[in-house]
């Protein structure tokens, strides 16, 4: 294996599979299956999972909606999708915790650090929720966050896209796949790959990001093994 320990991030939006909003069942129960076959090969798994399938802060400000509120209401959402995944997953018999940074012991256990390490180095899958706990803050800069204090090898974004383009592949069938690419050259090309928060964080502490298809059976397991799979972003 390419890794020992990592960091998915999933959005919120992956979650929906084909519907408008919620959560798809089938997407989920495909999602703890590929999710099954890399733990079973050892590696330690931590997940940050987006709320925008449910709630958006940022579109609830747009319409006149608190920023602070809306963006509260996008955490527990975050949550709600992190107690699904944990279903999912302990239906395919995973050891799971689920651990938020609002605290609410009756669902979840409160993010400390060194219980969410202990967790991982016993073989369970670790959830994070809540995002950061603070708002104006993405579940992206959450995923790098976490991923920093975990000392995770990196972070696998799953997406609907196959990696990183020059520009949109869903609206320019001309658009040029980047296999690899630096951290400065993805800022220089003006590439959105995570928001700047989250991706000068990454760069600051040496994180490597890979972009990939998580929608496509059998993906991850191709990219902790060390396929070339997706974009990676690196120094």
């Amino acid at each position: 294996m390419a890794y020992k320990r990592i960091l998915l991030k999933l959005s919120g939006e992956a979650l929906m599979g084909d519907r408008q909003y919620g959560i798809d069942p089938t997407r989920l129960a495909d999602y703890a299956r590929d999710i099954k076959i890399i733990v079973d090969k050892g590696i330690e798994v931590a997940i940050v999972i987006g709320g925008g399938n449910i709630f958006r802060g940022v579109s609830g400000a747009s319409n006149g909606m608190d920023r602070v509120q809306g963006d509260y209401m996008g955490m527990l959402a975050t949550v709600i999708n992190g107690l699904a995944l944990q279903s999912a997953l302990e239906d395919e018999g995973i050891f799971t915790r689920l651990l938020t940074a609002i605290k609410m012991e009756q669902v979840a256990e409160p993010f400390i650090k060194r219980r969410a390490v202990r967790h991982l180095e016993k073989g369970r899958v670790v959830i994070f929720g809540g995002g950061t706990g603070n708002p104006y803050f993405t579940t992206d800069t959450a995923a790098v966050l976490r991923a920093i204090e975990i000392g995770a090898d990196v972070i696998l974004k799953g997406t609907r896209v196959d990696g990183i383009y020059n520009s949109d592949p869903e609206k320019n069938s001309d658009a040029i796949k980047f296999d690899s690419i630096t951290y400065k050259d993805v800022m220089n090309k003006g590439l959105k790959v995570m928001d700047m928060t989250a991706f000068a964080l990454s760069q600051e502490n040496n994180l490597p990001i890979v972009v990939f298809d998580m929608n496509k059976k059998g993906n991850l397991e191709k990219v902790v093994s060390g396929e070339n799979i997706g974009t990676i972003v690196d120094k």
